[in-house]
């Protein structure tokens, strides 16, 4: 039984609904006034999210087709982490080579984040990757459509302050990313 006064008690918990990518949770719960009610939430492994740099010090940047939102996405390399790799920098590795065909010299981690907390378990691990070069050609998913591409950090910085880019793991890499840097 949880011992903080805001803590919902979990009674009872069943999934669904399942697919590859994700569960939905339903869980029976009571509210701290003793209110009985159903919370739903989406369950999925935890993530990496990439931000690539080449050795010119350009970004490697995807542009991705979403179907959720009909157009195409241009963003960062993300992906779910898998059984099979060893440890969260194994999975920025994969990620990284799987959609852009490149693969880093080395690996930072940058922050890590539940970028939906009210509604999803998801985790999210933020790399930053140095000297990424073209290594091989890509390995996407069978449902992945996607086109690596390259711009300057301040090209990247201007897209997301003027809303041209709305993929919130790229505003959040790219945010925490400058802010470090400006105070480290």
């Amino acid at each position: 039984m949880p011992t903080d006064p805001l803590a919902w008690e979990t009674l009872e918990e069943r999934t669904s609904y399942s697919c590859s990518g994700f569960d939905v949770i339903t869980q029976a719960v009571r509210l701290p006034d003793g209110t009985e009610t159903e919370f739903d939430y989406l369950s999925e492994p935890a993530s990496v999210c990439i931000l690539p740099f080449t050795p010119d010090g350009d970004v490697v940047c995807i542009e991705e087709w979403r179907q959720a939102v009909s157009r195409v996405n241009r963003g960062l390399p993300v992906g779910g982490t898998e059984p099979e790799d060893d440890d969260l920098e194994a999975a920025a590795r994969r990620e990284l080579a799987e959609e852009t065909g490149r693969e880093a010299e080395r690996l930072e981690p940058l922050i890590t984040v539940e970028p939906i907390n009210g509604v999803a378990d998801s985790v999210m691990h933020f790399f930053v990757a140095r000297g990424c070069r073209p290594t091989a050609e890509q390995r996407l998913d069978h449902d992945e459509t996607i086109r690596p591409t390259e711009t300057t950090l301040e090209e990247l910085t201007d897209e997301v302050r003027d809303g041209e880019i709305r993929d919130g793991r790229t505003v959040l890499a790219l945010s925490y990313y400058r802010l470090f840097e400006a105070s480290g």
